[in-house]
């Protein structure tokens, strides 16, 4: 078993929601690309909310998000993990990334979403346990992950876009 790596985060100046994920699967490392695993409903979630086109390449949508209130990361800056899934990751291998000093480079953020339950564990495990997290709303949304089907992506899509809204109206008001 490997150590693999995540990916830097695609950020602009002024994000107010910041997504996580646990550790990019390996469909995603092969293609250097988040979310790159053709069933993953994240792109089409994300690509619906911020009205770009669905078959957009990377590079458009990296420049949308860019351009948008919405940053995107993983928890895990390194783990040994077999093959895709987040129960494939060998306990005690996990590195986090240093959100200390992401955080201070996003003075705007006021919402970190969780794509799915792993993210979440590992972020209250590690991150809440070194950084004062106590000024975010964490809200845990449902995986975009293909292997949790247990929503459609019509169901998760209007979950997501819910809480999206609910987060940006929520910054605007506290302005």
């Amino acid at each position: 078993m490997s150590t693999i790596y995540s990916f830097a985060p695609i950020a602009g100046r002024q994000a107010k929601i910041l997504i996580l994920g646990s550790m990019p699967g390996q469909a995603s490392l092969t293609a250097e690309q988040y979310y790159a695993h053709q069933r993953n409903a994240f792109w089409p979630i994300l690509s619906a909310w911020l009205q770009l086109h669905p078959d957009a390449n990377y590079a458009a949508r990296v420049a949308a998000l860019q351009s948008s209130p919405i940053a995107l990361w993983d928890v895990l800056r390194s783990c040994k993990r077999t093959g895709s899934l987040d129960t494939g990751i060998e306990v005690g291998s996990e590195i986090v990334n240093d959100f200390q000093s992401f955080f201070a480079t996003q003075p705007a953020l006021t919402h970190i979403f969780f794509n799915g339950g792993k993210a979440e564990a590992c972020f209250r495990r590690y991150v809440a346990a070194s950084c004062d997290t106590s000024i975010f709303k964490l809200i845990r949304l449902p995986s975009t992950s293909p292997t949790h089907a247990r929503l459609s992506l019509k169901e998760k899509r209007s979950v997501w876009h819910a809480a999206l809204q609910m987060a940006l109206q929520s910054s605007v008001t506290a302005e």
